[in-house]
């Protein structure tokens, strides 16, 4: 019986250091005073920017080329990529029609750069795929913008 009162004991004395050791978490917050009635509430303060890497928006942009020459690729991938300046494309997934699609994707992925410098760097991530769904000579561009310019 004894035993047990010093084991209680011994737990409690632990328990109690234990819990004098950590910081009292209510003096790390700052006290919340009333404003007197007479003057107006401090104005809000500006909401931070946010630090960190850019993130990659979920929904792709869609566009479609067609055709076997270079320059008419490149016309329609400028073209086609108008309505978004002053975008940075982060990833660019390309679906070249019928069999042969994936080297015409990654023909049309290797214009990309030749169309729109400014959207599609050396850091643009792409990847060719096929789509045997499609006609040959004809690609599904979608692409993935960064959330925010930079």
């Amino acid at each position: 019986m004894l035993a047990g009162w010093l084991f209680a004991d011994l737990v409690l004395v632990l328990a109690l250091v234990s819990m004098a050791d950590r910081p009292d978490p209510l003096a790390a917050r700052p006290a919340a005073r009333p404003s007197p009635s007479g003057s107006p509430s401090p104005s809000p303060s500006p909401t931070p920017s946010p630090v960190g890497p850019r993130s990659v928006e979920l929904k792709p942009q869609q566009i479609r080329v067609k055709g076997g020459a270079s320059e008419d690729i490149v016309a329609q991938i400028n073209k086609g990529t108008k309505k978004w300046p002053g975008r940075t494309a982060a990833l660019v997934l390309t679906f070249g029609g019928s069999q042969g699609g994936t080297e015409y994707a990654h023909r049309v992925n290797s214009l990309l750069s030749k169309a729109r410098p400014e959207m599609f760097s050396k850091k643009t991530a792409t990847d060719d795929f096929h789509d045997l769904g499609e006609p040959s000579n004809t690609a599904i561009i979608r692409i993935y913008f960064y959330t925010s310019p930079r």
